[in-house]
């Protein structure tokens, strides 16, 4: 199973996001990443942007999002972006990030909160390098124009990131979406198909580890329970990226999230004025 593949095709379908206020989220979020990570040097040769301006079409890095940059490419990749809220989608906030914006109009983000957040600038890149590493990997696969990845190519990575520390961290994300998605209690059969629709070109193995996770009990404490030390304001933050807030069990799945990752109400509300997300914690 390809987890950081999975991971790059939910981010870039914004499958899990239910749109509104999570779809700005989760565009602050991945072009915040991507803006911060262009630059790094990749486990393949070559930098971050370079490769997902390959995989995408050339142009990485080069001039704004308004005259073809990276961020017009990606704008590409994601469909135009209809998981936004206002200001065009996805497709069109990941634009204006990476060309110099750091998030929505209508939803405004703490930039240097974000890197930070983010593990920007820091060995490995951390959360941002692995997420720009995903959305790269899932270019690869769905471009025909470019070899196709194994499962154990991990060439899009950026230097010093530990492949298989990097698939783990890629599969609790993945985890994490997936059960901010159950938190309404709405999270039924045909959301479910409707999700795994998106995903492109993935392996019956996994599919039924999507399927699997969909199927599991909401356990917020076991989730909690298995996330390493020093990354549990990164789940919380992509999580609050498969969230509404338009619905009280929401915000409840939250608090329990918080309490269980032992992020107090303070740190909390940071991440959510980084994300640009209305904060619920008095």
């Amino acid at each position: 199973m390809d987890a950081i593949k999975i991971l790059g095709s939910l981010l870039s379908s914004g499958a899990l996001s239910k749109g509104g206020s999570s779809g700005d989220i989760l565009g602050s979020l991945v072009g915040a990443a991507l803006g911060g990570s262009q630059g790094q040097p990749t486990q393949g040769g070559g930098s971050l942007g370079d490769l997902l301006g390959s995989v995408l079409g050339g142009g990485a890095g080069q001039g704004s999002a308004s005259s073809g940059g990276l961020g017009d490419l990606l704008g590409g990749l994601l469909g135009g972006g209809k998981t936004a809220s206002s200001g065009g989608g996805l497709g069109d906030l990941l634009g204006s990030v990476l060309g110099g914006s750091k998030g929505s109009a209508s939803a405004p983000t703490d930039a240097k909160g974000l890197e930070d957040l983010l593990g920007i600038g820091k060995s490995g890149g951390g959360l941002g390098g692995l997420l720009g590493g995903a959305l790269a990997k899932y270019g690869q696969v769905n471009n025909p124009d470019v070899p196709t990845p194994s499962a154990n190519d991990h060439s899009m990575l950026p230097q010093g990131v530990n492949p298989q520390e990097a698939s783990m961290q890629a599969e609790l994300m993945i985890k994490a979406m997936i059960n901010a998605a159950k938190s309404d209690g709405n999270f039924d059969e045909s959301e479910q198909e409707k999700i795994l629709s998106k995903l492109g070109d993935v392996s019956q193995d996994e599919i039924d580890f999507i399927r699997k996770e969909f199927a599991a009990p909401l356990d917020v404490q076991g989730f909690a329970n298995s996330v390493p030390r020093g990354m549990e304001h990164q789940v919380y933050a992509i999580s609050l990226a498969a969230i509404n807030l338009d619905e009280n069990s929401e915000a409840q799945y939250l608090g329990e999230l918080a309490s269980a990752l032992r992020i107090d109400a303070n740190e909390a509300n940071q991440i959510h004025a980084q994300l640009g997300a209305p904060k619920i914690f008095a």
